[in-house]
């Protein structure tokens, strides 16, 4: 969760807009688009724009300089048959015929070259897209807009400097193929680790329906059919039970009915999911870590879901955030972290002497996943346990600041645009500033900015669900000394002030993770002027 606030003109100023900000808001607000700028530099419809290969591209990824180390790695994106414990198994995607796929990890500076082979069936095309990761933007992997797709028989090749440590992950950006097996961590290790610890433990976090109750597809043409064709013509307006029923959520075909958060501010998910995972198993046939009382472990969480916040909590333990999407922050004390989609958290945890339960809530969908670590002899715990530290300390993005040497220098912004989170459940026309975005178009209005500048994104949620919204190429800070992320959740009926220096040209998407939501039209381009 992160810092928000009411709507209204009295909260945008509180978001740190600023009078100048604020104005720019105010100018940009209409039609046209949704792309406003301060300081007299507009959004022209014919503005010449980066190309997502051109020279200043180039010269950047020159500039990062890098190790000169190779990292090699072959994926193969194919239909598999993949167990998820408990006698439980799924026809879905996969990389290799894993789900999550193998973790890739290099060394930051170092360069990967992965090549995706396109096994898919059906003649479908597909990308790989590293989430969070300050690339070159011609390796983004966003079909049209920095390549094109990798047709079915076909292979791509990847390259590029990973310039920053932390916890990443990658996964397709075409349709809704994130919702199948094509996923898989990706950690950039850091050469001058601050961090003491004895041990890792990658955690991947999935809600998962591919091949056991239907397809992502099926899913998202129940889902665009509208609520109030899904309830026989009955328009719910929002998503919910409506009159404050304390019924447990429902689903209604691959729809899900009921499902709410006060951590999320209402509406919780859109979609019913038989299972959640945590590194591809279920809780009744669990991943287990196995350790020694005493160590200290790094956990890396990933929310590799499609349409699931985790609220996730290691029984009988505290968690010490270190680190969130990738990058430092002060560290805090908690029992629980809150995940949204695209999220990644670092923790630091000294085990104890026993078995305990590493839960992930699906918030406000009255259903788990669980792996074990296990220290010593114990009985394991029941799938369906809920540890205590599940309600107690949470610190989410609004109480976390940024590590002082990743901290953004103290700047008012250059460029500041207002981002309107729009659409419904209703008629499923999620969109951003009034437009749902046209992958046949994609250079249509973009959010225009420029190198060297300073960008402020004013995010408004005029809609009735939370929004976690990423920005490709880049890492945001969330207010003067907030954390740098590059995804953060908007709450419904709030707003959320980011800032984040232009220093990455090309053309980058700025979308809701979640996939539905993302695939109905609720993203923008965001390019640099030439």
């Amino acid at each position: 969760m992160t810092r928000t606030f009411p709507i209204d003109r009295r909260s945008l100023l509180r978001a740190g807009l600023g009078a100048a900000g604020a104005g720019a808001l105010t100018a940009c607000s209409g039609s046209g688009g949704g792309s406003g700028t301060s300081r007299g530099t507009g959004a022209g419809g014919g503005a010449a724009l980066v190309g997502v290969g051109g020279p200043e591209v180039v010269a950047v990824e020159k500039a990062r300089g890098g190790t000169g180390t190779e990292r090699r790695h072959t994926l193969t994106a194919a239909a598999a048959k993949v167990g998820l414990g408990a006698g439980i198994t799924a026809r879905t995607w996969a990389f290799d015929g894993r789900a999550p796929g193998r973790e890739i990890r290099i060394g930051a500076g170092d360069t990967l070259v992965a090549e995706l082979s396109n096994q898919l069936p059906d003649r479908t095309p597909t990308s790989l897209h590293w989430h969070g990761l300050a690339l070159r933007s011609d390796m983004d992997g966003v079909p049209p807009v920095t390549q094109a797709a990798v047709r079915a028989g076909a292979s791509f090749t990847y390259r590029f400097i990973a310039p920053d440590p932390g916890t990443y992950f990658f996964h397709p950006h075409v349709g809704v193929q994130l919702d199948r097996g094509l996923h898989a961590p990706l950690i950039v290790e850091d050469p001058r680790e601050p961090l003491a610890y004895d041990t890792e433990w990658v955690v991947v976090l999935d809600d998962w329906l591919d091949g056991v109750t239907g397809t992502p597809d099926r899913a998202f043409a129940e889902l665009t059919r509208g609520m109030d064709m899904g309830m026989g013509g009955h328009d719910m307006g929002g998503h919910g039970t409506g009159g404050g029923t304390d019924a447990p959520p429902a689903a209604t075909g691959l729809m899900l009915m009921g499902a709410r958060s006060e951590l999320l501010g209402g509406d919780a998910g859109d979609v019913a999911y038989p299972h959640h995972l945590v590194n591809g198993r279920v809780a009744a046939d669990p991943e287990v870590h196995r350790g020694k009382p005493g160590q200290r472990v790094r956990l890396r969480i990933v929310n590799a879901g499609a349409d699931t916040a985790y609220r996730v909590a290691l029984g009988g333990h505290r968690m010490t955030i270190t680190h969130t999407d990738g990058f430092p922050v002060r560290h805090e004390v908690v029992d629980a972290l809150l995940v949204g989609m695209g999220e990644r958290y670092d923790v630091l945890v000294t085990l104890a002497d026993g078995v305990f339960p590493l839960v992930a809530l699906a918030e406000g969908k009255d259903a788990t996943g669980m792996a074990l670590v296990r220290t010593g002899a114990g009985a394991p715990p029941a799938p369906t346990v809920r540890p205590k530290e599940l309600g107690g300390r949470i610190v989410t993005a609004d109480r976390l600041r940024a590590a002082d040497d990743v901290r953004l220098d103290t700047a008012k912004p250059d460029l500041v645009h207002r981002i309107e989170l729009g659409g419904g459940m209703a008629k499923y026309d999620w969109a951003l500033n009034g437009r749902r975005f046209d992958m046949n178009a994609p250079d249509t209005a973009p959010l225009l900015i420029e190198e060297g500048r300073r960008v402020r994104l004013g995010f408004v949620n005029r809609t009735g669900m939370w929004h976690p919204m990423h920005l490709h190429g880049h890492t945001y800070q969330l207010g003067a000394d907030g954390p740098r992320k590059d995804t953060a959740i908007v709450l419904p009926g709030r707003t959320l002030a980011v800032d984040f220096d232009a220093d990455n040209p090309g053309r980058w998407m700025l979308h809701c993770h979640n996939a539905y939501h993302g695939e109905a039209g609720m993203m923008a381009l965001v390019a640099y002027r030439a």
